[in-house]
């Protein structure tokens, strides 16, 4: 009677799903603790990786996903459980910014204007902070700097 129960249970909760080939899924990690799994670990490391595109359907529950280079040791068939249908969202893509990188591969932050000034209050002391809108970010990337080093470092933007 319990089997009965738990099996009525799962069955309410369970999707049959499938696959066309040629759709994009996003493939689950398997969180081992401790164990660094497709380069990324810690606390917020994401459920899933992808989108990649189904090549090929081995089996009924089984399909061949098209992977990239840096994850050719993984085997390239999985089951349906450990898949994600990738929805395609315009607003998911982002634009890139260009970048001008020096002749050994690092870039240069600066600031380009000052948005906002505030005052931090701490118990014995104010420090004033102001928002700086760095070069090659967008306006929601903007940080708050101490007021005091960005005069030292940058005058031109208190003029």
């Amino acid at each position: 009677m319990a089997q009965d129960r738990q099996k009525n249970y799962a069955d309410n909760r369970r999707k049959d799903l499938q696959f066309e080939v040629g759709d994009w899924v996003f493939l689950k990690l398997s969180p081992w603790k401790g164990v660094v799994r497709f380069g990324r670990r810690g606390k917020l490391s994401p459920r899933y990786i992808g989108p990649y595109e189904i090549v090929e359907r081995v089996g009924p529950v089984a399909y061949r996903l098209a992977l990239p280079s840096d994850l050719s040791r993984l085997h390239d068939v999985f089951h349906v459980s450990m898949l994600r249908k990738y929805i395609s969202d315009p607003s998911h893509v982002l634009e890139e910014q260009p970048i001008e990188l020096q002749e050994d591969l690092t870039y240069v932050e600066q600031p380009v204007q000052i948005l906002d000034w505030m005052m931090q209050v701490l118990r014995s002391r104010e420090i004033p902070l102001v928002k700086v809108l760095w070069r090659s970010h967008n306006v929601e990337e903007a940080t708050w700097e101490p007021e005091d080093q960005m005069r030292e470092q940058y005058p031109y933007l208190f003029e």
